[in-house]
């Protein structure tokens, strides 16, 4: 629009000249000095309003260069931020996956893990059934021996007495075999709580251990299986802790322990660093044990996750 009205101006203007200058030639020769004057004048006013419009223009000119270079600012803005936010939000799409990716490879880890850990208790339960086994079997053996001589001893007393062996059996009452006394269960396993509360963590969890070895399915051995697990949380090994846990809830899963088990897991959990599944135990305790003391506790831990989460929120604005 400028470009286009510049140039007309200039043409009038050029051509206002040429009439000017042609009538001040053809009115020189007959021109009074008073027409003159005027004529002057005019030829003045032309050039000032000539000189006004030019100013006029440049200005306008400046100001419509500046609106045309703000509008494109505010495009490149406008790109910039539309730019800005999508990278954000790829950027919210790589943490979201990156931690299903981690979470993922966990969950793989620990079930491997289990897996591993089930086979070594199911051998050490099979090493410890064949130890039973052979104990009983050298038992019978022993049994065996001792009714055998006991035969020839009776054949020999009635060779001596000139009796028939029938009639000595009558006489002599063969004295029963006596039982071999079975280990009290209850000592080793007060033996190995004392050793636990004596925060001896390592020692308590090999005799808790050969607790459950020689007294596979007893009453006990849930309690026997949460303890082990404790030595492992106060030890400060929580991955072995969550195994452990883990082991008892699946063998126990109506045990008295269960709730403490869970809380503890769930503790763990946090404590490695993932929050995520620690809040989701803690939440599976509270939904099924809601008037357990332990279901009080995970309410509180949760609460504190939720109000940490929220500083650091916080703290990024």
């Amino acid at each position: 629009m400028q470009k286009r009205f510049i140039p007309l101006f200039l043409n009038v203007k050029i051509i206002a000249y040429c009439l000017l200058f042609a009538a001040y030639c053809l009115l020189s020769a007959c021109a009074t000095t008073v027409d003159l004057d005027l004529l002057r004048q005019d030829v003045f006013k032309l050039q000032k309003e000539s000189l006004t419009i030019k100013n006029e223009l440049n200005s306008l000119k400046e100001k419509t260069e500046g609106v045309a270079k703000e509008e494109s600012f505010n495009v490149v803005r406008q790109s910039q931020a539309e730019i800005q936010s999508l990278l954000s939000n790829v950027s919210k799409d790589i943490q979201i996956l990156s931690g299903r990716f981690d979470e993922n490879k966990y969950f793989t880890e620990k079930t491997l893990k289990d897996s591993a850990a089930e086979t070594n208790f199911i051998k050490e339960q099979i090493t410890g059934i064949e130890g039973q086994i052979k104990d009983i079997k050298d038992r019978l053996d022993s049994m065996e021996v001792q009714t055998k001589q006991q035969k020839e001893s009776l054949k020999e007393h009635a060779k001596e007495n000139g009796k028939k062996p029938e009639e000595t059996e009558k006489e002599i009452k063969l004295e029963p075999a006596k039982p071999v006394p079975s280990a009290d269960k209850k000592a080793k396993y007060d033996e190995a709580y004392n050793i636990f509360k004596d925060k001896r963590y390592k020692e308590a969890r090999e005799k808790f251990e050969v607790f459950i070895k020689e007294f596979p399915g007893d009453e006990l051995s849930d309690n026997a299986h949460y303890w082990i697990a404790e030595t492992y949380y106060n030890e400060k090994d929580y991955e072995s802790a969550i195994l452990a846990y883990e082991t008892l809830l699946k063998k126990y899963p109506d045990s008295s322990k269960t709730p403490g088990a869970l809380l503890k897991q769930g503790l763990s959990f946090i404590e490695i660093g993932d929050k995520k599944t620690g809040k989701v135990i803690l939440e599976q305790l509270i939904e099924r044990y809601p008037d357990s003391r332990e279901s009080k506790l995970a309410k509180q831990h949760i609460e504190n996750i939720t109000k940490n989460t929220r500083k650091k929120e916080m703290a990024k604005r």
